[in-house]
């Protein structure tokens, strides 16, 4: 890691610091969150890249012992993870449901939890897409929209919405 993605990884770990309540499991999907391209437009033998802040912040979450996942509707899962290993982080992630589905990642979630155990409740999910941030929530998982990737203010929102929809939900 560079300088610049250290010491994204250091005000990750403080962000991530300041919440008691954490989720068991973040999940990302690729195209426009962790990377800032349709991987479907490229060749497998092209150079990706992440968002400036996407590594950092999946360090951070390693090193807290934060178990990731990935949730792609890319219509080229192959190019996809030939990309995750060029960038060498596949390792990172207990899961990966890269598939073309028409059902805005509820088939993914549903695998990643069968995989998994964890309950959608424990979950917390970065997605660019409106329709796929609706049909994920509706199964119960905490899921925040990101304009520009996945970034260091996009994980204090999807933790403190994660931790207040925790404080709210076990009062009932």
């Amino acid at each position: 890691m560079g300088e610049e993605e250290e010491n994204v990884k250091k005000r990750a770990l403080q962000i991530i610091a300041t919440f008691q309540n954490l989720p068991r499991l973040i999940v990302f999907d690729l195209d426009y969150t962790l990377w800032p391209f349709y991987c479907e437009c490229y060749y497998e033998d092209e150079m990706p890249y992440l968002y400036p802040q996407a590594r950092g912040i999946l360090c951070a979450l390693k090193e807290k012992g934060i178990d990731m996942a990935i949730a792609s509707r890319s219509p080229t899962p192959k190019i996809a993870k030939t990309f995750l290993d060029k960038l060498g982080i596949p390792s990172l992630f207990v899961a990966q449901e890269i598939f073309s589905s028409w059902t805005h990642k509820t088939d993914h979630f549903q695998r990643i939890h069968r995989k998994t155990g964890i309950p959608y409740g424990s979950m917390l999910f970065f997605d660019d897409e409106d329709r796929n941030i609706e049909a994920v929530s509706k199964m119960g998982v905490i899921s925040i929209l990101v304009g520009n990737g996945v970034n260091l203010e996009a994980l204090r929102k999807g933790l403190s919405e994660f931790s207040q929809n925790l404080g709210s939900s076990s009062s009932s």
